[in-house]
């Protein structure tokens, strides 16, 4: 326990933003630390809870929470590092843009507020950067043996990590032109600066890792290549195969997948220019994010960023509870009625529509027809079912649509008929503990699970480098 009933003389405390006002203007973050003193307070809120489910339920990485938590009261801070890296080689991203599962497992939580351990972590590894604490693990051991993986994101980057510390050689093949995945180009800059990621770069480099970029693997480099040339292939190509909206008038120009739009962004950010007619813009135009997810929450902040008129998302599920439910207790994660940074900058989000029809106007984007749907109580397995309401359509005017309706799969790729690499039925490539169908190949993150969470993305990639150095020593 951090401190005897800290839970009770100090409340949770979440940090501040910068103004709406101000934090639109741009793409920086606007995130303000607690300070010194609040982040011990909140450390002090963890208590001796037995069983900590915040570890071993909440966490994909079984971070040690409970311990650099106490550690951080104790002003230890540079051991709670060392804890913290135990198990989880990029705290910054996680403590960034990770929703925190571990909150809603924590046991103030079931009739309390959490303890506020996403941001305690992320300021453990901002004072380890701070103090020089974190360097280069350069390792003596020499295996000899050659290892590609395929894909900088977060699983694929834990990965390469893991293995160069074992004494491999790692080579990362990233089809853009730079690292990162959709780390680099899927999460907006106000969520995630593109530093941090430069910087576990540049470790890595000085480690050992050999980063390739530009190379799209089974179009620029086939699998016989691969098999010839490496000891062992790890595919952490993600999960980019985005849902598709098949209704009347889906030809409209006007229609953007998220992804497409929001690496554009993360790219004019970085310093590229497009050319005419190249540029998506949500500039004096209305919006309408089809999707009620995370992505489509960083298309509304990306689109009011950019000067929207108006922007709405809408969401072909009812509109959550305020509250859990009886089929859904703690510890479970809440399905529940969450509001993002991004709607609370201006954004009216919609429930149970489901669209039907888009209209347009000499080829362009006029607005969307919607269905309104009527939603049954959940059964005992959460599944619930859905009807049109007759006579309830309604029109929403829009200059621009973008698609977030989540992932179904791995995009294609003639690496996968040529290896002989099955996928499964979500459309995602089929393993056993890793293991693909081909000799030498292994796979893991959301190419393999399919689209989920950074943390796990990251718990994947550790245990692929496991499964990985094990093979290679039976060899």
């Amino acid at each position: 326990m951090s401190k005897l009933m800290g839970f009770l003389e100090f409340q949770r405390k979440d940090t501040e933003k910068i103004s709406i006002k101000e934090r639109i203007k741009n793409f920086n973050e606007f995130e303000i630390n607690l300070s010194e003193e609040e982040i011990y307070n909140q450390a002090a809120r963890c208590i001796d809870c037995g069983v900590p489910f915040c570890h071993a339920f909440g966490c994909p990485l079984y971070n040690y929470i409970p311990d650099w938590n106490h550690l951080v009261y104790q002003k230890k801070w540079k051991e709670a590092l060392d804890l913290l890296h135990a198990t989880n080689n990029f705290p910054e991203f996680t403590g960034k843009v990770c929703p925190a599962p571990c909150e809603k497992s924590c046991v103030l939580d079931y009739n309390d507020k959490a303890v506020n351990i996403k941001h305690i972590e992320l300021q453990i590894v901002d004072r380890g950067w701070e103090n020089g604490w974190i360097k280069p693990f350069i390792t003596n051991l020499k295996s000899g043996k050659k290892i590609a993986v395929i894909g900088s994101g977060p699983s694929g980057l834990a990965a390469a990590q893991q293995l160069v510390r074992k004494g491999h050689n790692v080579v990362v093949f990233e089809k853009s032109d730079k690292i990162g995945g959709l780390l680099r180009y899927g999460i907006p800059d106000f969520k995630l600066n593109k530093y941090y990621i430069d910087r576990r770069i540049n470790q890595m480099l000085a480690e050992g890792v050999i980063f390739e970029t530009e190379v799209n693997v089974g179009y620029d480099i086939s699998a016989k290549y691969l098999t010839k040339s490496f000891d062992a292939i790890l595919l952490a190509l993600g999960s980019g195969k985005p849902r598709d909206l098949q209704i009347p008038g889906r030809e409209a120009q006007g229609i953007y997948f998220a992804m497409e739009y929001l690496s554009q962004q993360n790219k004019i950010n970085s310093g590229f220019r497009f050319q005419n007619g190249e540029r998506i813009s949500a500039e004096g135009k209305n919006v309408i994010v089809i999707g009620g997810g995370d992505t489509g929450s960083d298309c509304v902040g990306t689109s009011i960023r950019q000067g929207a008129r108006k922007v709405y998302q809408v969401e072909i599920l009812p509109k959550p509870p305020e509250k859990r439910t009886t089929n859904n207790p703690w510890p479970y994660w809440p399905y529940v009625l969450t509001t993002s940074t991004s709607h609370v900058e201006g954004c009216e989000k919609l429930w149970s529509l489901s669209a039907i029809k888009i209209e347009k106007i000499e080829h362009k984007v006029a607005g969307v027809n919607f269905a309104s749907l009527e939603w049954t109580e959940p059964d005992n397995l959460g599944r619930r079912n859905f009807r049109e309401i007759k006579g309830k359509e309604i029109f929403i005017k829009a200059d621009m649509i973008l698609l977030a309706m989540g992932f179904v799969g791995v995009e294609e790729n003639p690496l996968y008929l040529e290896a002989n690499i099955k996928l499964n039925q979500k459309g995602t490539i089929y393993t056993e503990n890793f293991k693909t169908t081909s000799e030498k190949f292994f796979a893991c993150g959301d190419a393999a699970i399919g689209p989920s969470l950074i943390v796990k993305a990251i718990a994947q990639g550790r245990k692929a480098a496991e499964v990985i150095d094990q093979y290679l020593k039976s060899k």
